[in-house]
């Protein structure tokens, strides 16, 4: 499986308001099969390994996690997907885990493991402008599983804010849109004036 139709895609986001209202996010939901999932995610991590920043994004705790190389391998067996980077790895749940013959998984922990939402997102900041752009994912409990943030013009290596945005790093961003949600370029994303005041 490829990329979704782009007539299966919400090509215009749900937007969703946040802190008080000063900032708003974007949302593109995206299906939750197993094969979809697959590609997506292989998709993101083989070709834009280098850019991503990613890990648990939850109440308290943020992990920015960047990849130490290319992936060696991405496998998927019994219901999880293995990103491993030849001794770093994750695994993420995006299917039905059954577990082994002799000890199968219940039901309820089926239910809980596999995702139960998906979506592409672009934050906005407090004048409407985009400032951030990725991909989440929430397991059948609503409780995070990954959140994976797209190379922005505002941040370089290290996450060290550009004084000045460095469009080109848009090209991630504008591919995985095109590809997945079928939006063209939209010049609304050079309209950010990044991490004024500090990175949060």
């Amino acid at each position: 499986m490829s990329a979704i139709e782009p007539a299966a895609a919400a090509r215009e986001p749900i937007v969703r308001k946040l802190e008080g209202g000063l900032r708003a996010l974007q949302i593109w939901p995206l299906p939750t099969e197993q094969a979809f999932l697959e590609e997506f995610l292989t998709y993101l991590f083989t070709n834009y390994w280098d850019q991503v920043v990613f890990g648990p994004l939850i109440e308290g705790a943020a992990y920015e996690l960047t990849c130490p190389c290319a992936p060696k391998t991405i496998r998927l067996f019994d219901g999880y997907l293995t990103v491993n980077f030849g001794g770093p790895h994750f695994h993420l749940c995006i299917g039905e885990n059954r577990g082994p013959p002799k000890d199968r998984t219940p039901d309820d922990l089926k239910r809980r493991r596999r995702p139960s939402k998906a979506q592409i997102f672009r934050r906005l900041d407090k004048d409407g402008a985009p400032l951030s752009w990725g991909f989440e994912m929430e397991n059948g409990a609503g409780e995070p599983m990954i959140s994976i943030f797209f190379a922005s013009p505002f941040l370089s290596a290290g996450d060290k804010i550009n004084p000045e945005p460095l469009w080109d790093r848009l090209a991630m961003w504008r591919d995985i849109a095109e590809r997945y949600l079928g939006r063209p370029p939209e010049s609304f994303d050079e309209t950010g004036k990044g991490y004024r005041g500090g990175h949060g």
